[in-house]
């Protein structure tokens, strides 16, 4: 099985992923959706270990033989670049790639709102881009960095695991870090980050208490943080960091966020009504004083209500967004509706003549 025929083949499909494991032939992800390849012949541990000598090199070879997961950065001959993980299941192999895009996308082009654009121009503050695996965290930074990029001149450090986009020179100065290569973690990486003279620093994922902590330091020494929660809506991602901490460092830590945080942006990806791929729907919080109030005072729970009365200050609720979608004709009802955050709102603003849409 040649990767890279593989590869090129799942591009001409508009895929996003394709998975190897054994007993099922390679599985690809068409927009949102797995799929089959029935025309390839089923997987061995075998021939997935094939697979993993095309794209691995002695140091990920060494990795995986000592039964560690393993995360990396291919690059096909046709020269797109690929994020891969490899990983055990059973006591067999089993792969999952990311097909990434091969030029850094823009705000306009992504459809975002321009609002993103302004955390991107902050001097300082935490920026946090959230939602479950595959809704396209990575692809929205990459897009804010290209902001900065052609906006201000910078000194962006960016950490990743591995690294995604390849970002060029811009208006900014751009140093990319990939973990296992340039440095053991991000939290190693965050700290060591600090004594290099950035304007603006991404890490990649803020996944534990090192990093988390490292990440809200950095944004108080008056850098711009931007980075990656597995959450779903802005009020989860604000309790998720808090908890974090022991529970004596919390009220220190809500002080810490209030005074840091810039905004958040939520995101899920949703198939598209005709078929033609996805459409993000966001949930956008502005840390106005009103919001860091609630942050500092442990009055979470307001933060909904906050972001549905405050568009004028660029916010977005999640289930205006997701009516405005159907209504255009964007997404299909029953796409929307599994996805509400308040069933009740969402046929509110439904029956509503029109959501008023952002500007992009």
């Amino acid at each position: 099985m040649n990767i890279d025929n593989l590869l090129d083949e799942a591009r001409k499909l508009n895929c996003s992923d394709i998975h190897f494991t054994t007993g099922l032939p390679p599985v690809v992800r068409q927009h949102g959706t797995l799929k089959r390849l029935s025309s390839y012949p089923v997987c061995t541990n075998t021939s997935i270990l094939g697979v993993i000598d095309q794209i691995t090199d002695l140091r990920h070879k060494e990795q995986i033989a000592s039964l560690q997961d393993c995360d990396l950065c291919y690059n096909s001959k046709s020269g797109y670049r690929h994020r891969v993980n490899i990983y055990r299941q059973k006591g067999d192999h089993a792969i999952a790639i990311r097909l990434l895009r091969d030029t850094v996308p823009t705000l306009k082009e992504l459809r975002l709102p321009e609002i993103l654009g302004d955390f991107a121009v902050k001097p300082r503050g935490l920026v946090l881009v959230t939602g479950p695996t595959g809704s396209g965290k990575s692809t929205t930074l990459a897009a804010m960095i290209n902001h900065i990029n052609k906006q201000r001149n910078s000194h962006v450090i960016i950490i990743e695991d591995p690294i995604e986009y390849l970002h060029k020179h811009g208006k900014s100065m751009i140093n990319q870090r990939e973990i296992g290569q340039d440095v053991d973690n991000f939290a190693d990486a965050l700290r060591s980050a600090l004594r290099e003279d950035p304007d603006v620093i991404l890490v990649g994922e803020m996944r534990d208490f090192e990093t988390i902590n490292a990440a809200i330091t950095a944004a108080e020494t008056g850098h711009l943080v931007m980075s990656t929660v597995h959450t779903t809506d802005a009020a989860s991602t604000i309790d998720r960091i808090i908890d974090v901490f022991p529970p004596h460092q919390q009220q220190q830590v809500r002080t810490q966020l209030a005074s840091t945080l810039v905004g958040i942006c939520s995101q899920q990806l949703i198939p598209k009504a005709d078929n033609s791929g996805r459409i993000a729907a966001l949930e956008v919080l502005v840390a106005t004083d009103a919001v860091s109030a609630m942050v500092r005072e442990n009055k979470v729970h307001q933060i909904p209500n906050a972001i549905q009365t405050g568009r004028a200050f660029g916010m977005l609720s999640r289930d205006q967004e997701l009516a405005r979608l159907v209504q255009n004709g964007s997404i299909s009802y029953d796409e929307a509706r599994i996805r509400t955050s308040n069933p009740e709102d969402f046929e509110r603003f439904l029956k509503s003549p029109g959501t008023p849409a952002v500007n992009m």
